[in-house]
């Protein structure tokens, strides 16, 4: 598969592993975040993506010195106040009642996210594991250094 396709093939599938993790924080906070037609929640999605790639790293950069001191949990903070303008934004079709309710969206839109793009193997960072290093007398020949006492 050529580079191009690669990547759009991985777009199209973060996005619908958002549009699902999304429709998830919905089925589980029905009455505080809700959207009209599966039309909107795939724009909104669109759209908190887009907000995610563009807006989400001049804020994390802003907010650097909250990261550093949470631990990086200020993350959800972030992403939470993404899922509340992107409800700002689209009022009448996509909503989200407060900003309780989108830290409570957000961490649920990130757990399930997280599990997905694992499960699919679209995650981000690759695990690799390698056997224990081969000493001097092992097969390997021994390439290490050598001290005489």
């Amino acid at each position: 598969m050529q580079p191009g396709n690669k990547r759009l093939m991985r777009f199209l599938l973060s996005w619908i592993i958002n549009t699902l993790a999304v429709a998830l924080a919905v089925l589980i906070l029905p009455k505080h975040i809700t959207y009209d037609t599966w039309g909107h929640l795939v724009f909104a999605t669109l759209l908190l993506g887009i907000l995610n790639a563009f807006v989400r790293p001049i804020l994390m950069l802003i907010a650097l010195p909250l990261l550093i001191f949470t631990l990086g949990l200020f993350t959800l903070v972030i992403n939470a106040l993404l899922l509340y303008f992107v409800g700002t934004l689209m009022t009448p079709y996509f909503t989200v009642d407060s900003f309780r309710f989108a830290f409570v969206g957000a961490i649920i839109i990130s757990i399930v996210s997280i599990s997905l793009n694992v499960l699919t193997g679209n995650a981000r960072v690759n695990v690799q594991r390698r056997g224990p290093p081969k000493g001097p007398g092992g097969p390997g020949g021994g390439s290490g250094p050598v001290i005489d006492v």
